[in-house]
């Protein structure tokens, strides 16, 4: 299971559509169809049922969805801390040197 999985699959349960998530995301329509494919098979259940005028969550989709945006938002506040670390170890070297 990977975030680029879990991102396609929250931007597909908002919009609706697995070709403007694709869009969204800068990925042809059949990597997102990949990634959902590779989602549904890490976990063992089937999240989206495809039609032609999008997809629609399954029960079980419905299901994850709060916990697959919650551990979203963990990766994104570890990467924040990490920026910001990063900013700070970066500019310690400086404050030592007298540069402003």
């Amino acid at each position: 299971m990977h975030e680029r999985e879990l991102r396609a699959f929250v931007l597909i349960a908002d919009i609706g559509r697995m070709d403007m998530a694709a869009k969204k995301l800068g990925y042809s329509q059949p990597a997102i169809s990949y990634h959902i494919k590779c989602l549904e098979q890490a976990l063992r259940m089937k999240l989206l049922v495809r039609n032609p005028t999008g997809a629609q969550l399954t029960s079980e989709g419905r299901m994850i969805l709060p916990s697959v945006r919650a551990v979203l938002m963990l990766l994104d506040n570890i990467k924040d801390v990490s920026h910001r670390a990063a900013l700070a170890a970066a500019a310690v070297p400086q404050m030592a040197a007298g540069v402003k």
